[in-house]
C-alpha cells in the first residue's frame, strides 16, 4: 500500500508473528487465533458461538496459543493484557470454558469475511491489521519493553513510500511520526526503557528483519524492514543514502534547523524528502517509478500530488487502476470449511466444558 503513515494501522502477516518474550507477542499470538467473523466453531467435541475476534476454549487450548506449559503463567499473561486494555477474557470455573475477544481488532482493511467456511485462521495464512499506535500504551506507562514488544514496536512504525521520507521509497523503513526516521540507540532506549547495549544486540539479532544502516556523523540510523510485504527488492547500499542525503543538503543550502544533530536530519529529511522524490532523484524501484507515469491524469489522494491513480497501461492499451500493493492473501482465509482449526484430543482436558 502507497504512503503507509497515512493508515493507522499496518498489516503483519500471520507467519511472522513477533518472536521471545513479551505482553505483545502473546497478544499477536492471541489475535492470529482469533474468529475472523462470527460464527460456530468446535473444540473438544463441542459447539461454540464465537464472536468476531474471539475465540472460545478451554485453558489447554489457551496454553498451546500462548506455547506455555503452566496454567498460572497463561493466566497472569491473561490478566496483564486485560489491565493493559488488549482483551477481555472470561473464565467459567464450573465447566472450564474460556473465551477472550480481542478489543483492538481492526477490519477495514481486509473487506468482507468469507460467508461461509472455517471462522478461525488456518494456521500461519494471511495476516492481521494492527493499529500503528498498538504499542503505544507500553511507553505511556512506562512499561519495560521486552523483545517481542520491542520487534512489534518496530513493525507497527514501519513506513513505506510515505512522501515525507524519501528512503522509504526505496524499502519499508521504521519511522516514528513525521520527524523520525533517523534513529539512535538513546531514543529507542528511552522508549522501550533499555540501556544503548541492550538496543544494539536486539537490532543485531533480528538484524535479518530490522537491518540498520548508519548515516555519517552523530546523526543516527536508518533502520529498514525486509519482512513487511511491499514491492521493494532489497536494502539499500550505505552509498546511495549518503548520495540522497547529499541532494536534500543542496535543496537546504543555508537554511538552518535547530537541535541536536539527529533533529537536525529528522527535520531536513521531512522537509526536503518531497523534492527529492519529485525530482526523481532517488534511484526509486521499477515499481515505484510504473506508478509515476506521465500519462495519468487522477492523482491519488493517499500520496497526494506525487502518485496517480489511473494510468495507460501500455500492454493492454487502455485505462486502468494499478495495485497499490503486491497480491497478498487477506486475513480471511476464504478456504473450503474442511480447513477449520480444532484441536487435537491431546490438547482436550478430561472434564466437560
Amino acid at each position: 500500500m502507497s504512503c503507509l503513515l497515512k493508515f493507522n494501522w499496518v498489516k503483519l502477516p500471520r507467519n511472522i508473528l513477533p518472536p521471545g518474550k513479551g505482553l505483545m507477542g502473546a497478544w499477536a499470538r492471541l489475535a492470529a487465533r482469533a474468529a475472523f467473523r462470527p460464527g460456530q466453531a468446535n473444540y473438544c467435541g463441542y459447539h461454540n458461538d464465537v464472536e468476531l475476534a474471539s475465540w472460545v476454549g478451554g485453558i489447554v487450548g489457551l496454553k498451546s496459543i500462548l506455547g506455555v506449559s503452566n496454567r498460572q503463567k497463561a493466566l497472569e499473561t491473561m490478566d496483564a493484557l486485560t489491565e493493559l486494555g488488549y482483551i477481555s477474557y472470561t473464565l467459567d470455573k464450573g465447566t472450564k470454558k474460556l473465551s477472550y475477544t480481542i478489543k483492538d481488532w481492526v477490519v477495514e482493511c481486509s473487506g468482507a469475511a468469507c460467508a461461509d467456511g472455517a471462522i478461525y485462521a488456518t494456521n500461519g495464512y494471511g495476516f492481521l491489521c494492527l493499529s500503528r499506535n498498538i504499542t503505544q500504551r507500553l511507553a505511556d506507562v512506562q512499561y519495560q519493553f521486552e523483545e517481542s514488544d520491542a520487534w512489534l514496536d518496530l513493525w507497527c512504525h514501519t513506513v513505506w513510500r510515505d512522501p515525507n521520507n524519501a528512503f522509504s521509497h526505496l524499502a519499508p523503513a521504521v519511522q516514528f511520526g513525521r520527524e523520525g526516521a533517523a534513529l539512535t540507540l538513546e531514543k529507542l532506549g528511552a522508549r522501550w526503557g533499555w540501556e544503548k547495549t541492550k538496543v544494539w544486540r536486539f537490532l543485531q539479532k533480528h538484524g535479518d528483519t530490522f537491518p540498520l544502516r548508519k548515516l555519517p556523523g552523530s546523526y543516527g540510523c536508518l533502520i529498514f524492514n525486509t519482512g513487511y510485504p511491499s514491492a521493494a527488492t532489497g536494502i539499500p547500499e550505505s552509498g546511495k543514502i549518503v548520495s540522497i542525503l547529499g541532494e536534500m543538503l543542496i535543496w537546504r543550502q543555508n537554511t538552518h534547523f535547530e537541535g541536536t544533530d539527529n533533529q537536525r536530519i529528522n527535520r531536513m529529511i521531512a522537509a526536503y524528502s518531497r523534492r527529492v522524490i519529485s525530482e526523481n532523484r532517488v534511484a526509486l524501484p521499477l515499481y515505484t517509478r510504473i506508478l509515476l507515469c506521465v500519462n495519468c491524469k487522477h492523482y491519488d489522494k493517499d500520496c497526494q500530488r506525487y502518485y496517480y491513480r489511473e494510468c495507460y497501461r501500455i500492454d493492454e492499451g487502455q485505462r486502468g487502476q494499478p495495485s497499490d500493493s503486491p497480491s497478498y492473501s487477506s486475513r480471511t482465509p476464504c478456504r473450503s470449511s474442511r480447513a477449520s482449526i480444532s484441536f487435537s484430543s491431546s490438547f482436550c482436558p478430561r472434564s466437560s466444558l
